[in-house]
């Protein structure tokens, strides 16, 4: 049943897999990660077309019945059969979160698939897509804890949410959704697990089943401060104190089940070295200690997408 399945504990309850196609390096299929909580992933390719660095979407189920859509990808007919066969043709919808700045190409188009659910959104996706009725912004407390402590979100400390800069690059933060029942972890770009790259990914030094930062985390993707990198390190600390989770699924490049928190750990204390040096950098470039706040103004609403 694949690479990916086998790796799975035989004793874990995936009673739904084969209805939902158990192929997990399917692209375009629901696949259950664990109880109430499905991510399918979708192609995403850059570098003219040669790199796919995939991006995603997942679905989980509130033990009130309904659900929540975390990100959105776009929808291809199996996929939307799918999800409107698991939420009742998204009536049991309770809401489609946003979590990346730069993740917005396929909110119009999920918007209109689904246009009676409530949306939430980061500054960027309630500043790019103006088509959507927003209900709430998850750069506020209130949104993101409106469905604690079942499913938790919180914002990586150390680096800018609102108007990262510059957008080429800095795609670094995105918000941390953490599903208890199913020990899930959904993540965007900060942090990036790839279970079988291809060619070109290994020349840019990615292996089988290795987990790295995104590579913004080196230039604009901290504060230009001495304390940003170990504010940033500090607070993965803390989530990994405080979340259970067994599986991660990583916007780029794939998903690992199993096993995660122990990956996770031990690429943060591999990043020692990395926050040493970057903070060091901030102090000999940056000696007021500033950090570099933009202002939502300066929104590039035209691309830099990412997912």
């Amino acid at each position: 049943m694949g690479s990916l399945l086998t790796s799975l504990n035989t004793s874990f309850q995936f009673k739904r897999f084969t209805t939902l196609h158990a192929m997990a390096d399917d692209k375009d299929q629901l696949i259950e990660i664990g109880p109430g909580f499905w991510n399918v992933r979708h192609s995403f390719k850059v570098l003219i077309g040669m790199v796919d660095i995939e991006t995603h979407m997942s679905v989980i189920q509130l033990k009130n019945g309904n659900f929540l859509v975390v990100d959105t990808i776009p929808l291809k007919d199996n996929v939307k059969q799918q999800l409107d066969n698991l939420t009742t043709n998204g009536s049991k919808i309770e809401g489609v979160l946003g979590t990346h700045p730069f993740h917005t190409l396929a909110f119009s188009d999920f918007y209109k698939a689904y246009p009676n659910v409530p949306y939430y959104g980061t500054p960027r996706h309630i500043s790019k897509c103006t088509d959507i009725q927003w209900a709430g912004d998850l750069n506020d407390c209130d949104t993101r804890n409106k469905w604690a402590p079942e499913v938790q979100m919180r914002i990586p400390a150390g680096a800018e949410f609102v108007n990262p800069q510059p957008e080429s690059f800095n795609h670094f933060i995105c918000v941390f959704v953490y599903h208890h029942q199913s020990r899930t972890l959904h993540v965007d770009d900060t942090l990036m697990y790839s279970p079988k790259p291809g060619f070109l990914l290994k020349l840019f030094g990615f292996k089988n089943g290795s987990m790295a930062f995104h590579p913004s985390m080196k230039g604009p993707g901290l504060y230009p401060t001495v304390e940003a990198p170990y504010q940033f390190r500090d607070w993965m600390r803390q989530i990994l104190k405080d979340w259970d989770f067994n599986n991660i699924c990583c916007a780029h490049i794939g998903n690992k089940i199993g096993g995660a928190k122990a990956l996770v750990q031990e690429t943060l204390e591999k990043a020692e070295s990395v926050f040493q040096k970057l903070s060091d950098k901030n102090k000999k470039k940056n000696p007021s200690n500033d950090e570099a706040h933009h202002s939502a103004i300066s929104f590039n609403v035209k691309g830099e997408e990412c997912g």
